[in-house]
């Protein structure tokens, strides 16, 4: 049987290039990139490596517009240990769990909103943003904090909270990573996740985060390549039409765009190869195809848009569906398109929040309602001279990436300066911390210390050493609070290391 492709070669290439959301290497749009802007091509990400300071990143989202306003600049700009934004700094918001730990959804609405209105303010306007991930398995490699709890209720009101807050500032949404990545012990970066469970179970928790984010106008969900065998045991999530056209698409009626995770993944990258993978996703219902993360060059793109057409023309894609999957993309384009020329933030009705004016401290608020402080057994005296910090640092996990400092060892040398800092990792002993220290005041800073036996192991040694040790976990807290002083940050965000040093300095 013939496939009849009734679009014309142009119009299959433009819907092609229109469904992709490709990264680039460097601080200005490359000549390849902006040709191909021209050609068609409707979305790019952005991500640490392109952002140096806001001016330069307005100026790179203006030369993105000036070769077609209605680009869509999307980035993964969650907050907290997520940052593309801050990525040399640290973040000035807390991440998710800080703002579920504090449980104020009015809070957690205004930490989107001065985020969305930064990012709108250079030009961004589709941020990969909230994680509605339920982190209901504490040894979660690459959720934890980015998620607001294990509460699938209390996920669901700080998820709408966070979609009104930054699409409120013109910016849209992208509610990730259906239909949930919370209940998995392995990263879809290195591998495919399976989620064994029930589809009770599923609905009740995985998906109540996304039914309220679909009720609440989120104008982007993000795919998970995640195997959930209760509604698809072939396919992960990404590629099965049974959970994006079955189920997000007809059983929740989700109207609005359908992006995936990070193509290079090797939970797809690996199985199906990027081309296939993206193929079969756009068929199964997918709308834009998230790459750029690690192959972010033009022959990627091109390798991508090619195995599109070719997909129609021999009919393994409908040309329907790809015309529609294109058109989707475009009308979110048009959406933010709109919101940036009547001034993002601005329109009636904008739920902008007491506290997110320019230059507001709305995120360091946060960070400090989210500490839990735990006292040891005698009362506690803060460091009269200037302390030891021992950073106990775990290999980071891909979405957060090794680039962006976390700690309060330079947030201490603030308060009391010359304080010393020093990182330790597996291989690290007690006596080794005790050593570098000498007579200071030690302060250790620990990252999900609950899943690492070797920082557990070497705080053991230090208290047993030192027991007028200070502890602080900016990771999830799981392990029970142990030291002179616990601290629980809930987050390694720059404005948690803020807030943990004052409580550690005593000010």
């Amino acid at each position: 049987m013939t496939t009849v492709v009734r679009g014309t070669s142009d119009t299959l290439t433009r819907d092609a290039l229109t469904v992709l959301q490709p990264g680039f290497v460097g601080t200005t749009p490359p000549d390849w990139l902006l040709r191909r802007i021209g050609e068609g091509l409707s979305s790019v990400g952005l991500f640490g490596r392109n952002i140096t300071t806001p001016e330069q990143l307005t100026a790179l989202t203006a030369r993105l517009r000036a070769e077609r306003d209605d680009v869509l600049v999307a980035i993964d700009e969650e907050g907290g240990d997520v940052t593309r934004l801050e990525v040399r700094t640290g973040s000035s918001f807390p991440g998710n769990l800080a703002l579920g730990v504090v449980d104020d959804p009015d809070l957690t609405r205004a930490v989107a909103h001065e985020l969305g209105r930064r990012l709108a303010a250079c030009g961004v306007d589709f941020n990969w943003a909230p994680s509605a991930d339920v982190n209901s398995d504490p040894d979660n490699p690459v959720i934890g904090v980015r998620s607001f709890g294990a509460d699938p209720q209390l996920v669901s009101r700080h998820t709408v909270a966070y979609v009104e807050g930054m699409q409120s500032a013109g910016v849209a949404a992208c509610t990730k990573h259906f239909p949930g990545h919370g209940d998995t012990s392995v990263d879809s970066h290195l591998a495919t996740p399976r989620i064994d469970v029930d589809p009770d179970t599923l609905h009740a928790r995985e998906l109540a985060p996304f039914r309220a984010a679909i009720a609440a106008g989120s104008k982007s969900v993000m795919s998970a390549h995640i195997l959930l065998p209760a509604l698809d045991p072939d396919r992960p999530a990404t590629l099965s039409p049974r959970i994006l056209t079955g189920l997000l698409r007809r059983e929740l009626g989700y109207e609005g765009l359908i992006v995936t995770d990070g193509m290079e993944m090797q939970a797809i990258a690996s199985t199906y190869g990027i081309e296939r993978g993206s193929v079969l996703a756009i068929a199964a219902g997918a709308d834009a195809i998230c790459v750029g993360g690690g192959l972010a060059d033009e022959e990627t793109v091109l390798g991508l848009r090619d195995a599109l057409v070719e997909a129609v023309r021999t009919g393994g894609l409908p040309e329907e569906r790809l015309a529609d999957a294109a058109a989707r993309v475009r009308a979110l384009a048009s959406w933010t398109q709109a919101h940036r020329a009547r001034g993002a933030g601005s329109e009636p009705g904008a739920a902008v929040q007491e506290g997110t004016a320019p230059g507001t401290d709305i995120g360091l608020v946060a960070a400090r309602r989210a500490l839990r402080v735990t006292l040891g057994e005698a009362p506690y005296a803060p460091p009269r001279s200037a302390p030891y910090v021992a950073s106990f640092a775990p290999v980071a996990n891909i979405a957060v990436g090794d680039e962006t400092p976390w700690g309060v060892g330079a947030e201490l040398e603030r308060l009391l300066p010359g304080t010393r800092t020093g990182t330790y990792g597996p291989d690290t002993a007690a006596e080794d911390v005790l050593r570098a220290a000498g007579e200071r005041r030690i302060v250790a800073v620990v990252r999900d210390a609950h899943r690492h036996a070797w920082m557990r192991e070497a705080l053991d040694g230090l208290l047993a050493a030192r027991p007028d040790t200070v502890v602080v976990e900016m990771g999830l807290n799981q392990a029970p609070p142990r030291g002179a002083l616990h601290i629980a940050t809930h987050g390694a965000a720059r404005v948690c290391g803020i807030a943990a040093a004052e409580a550690v300095a005593g000010v």
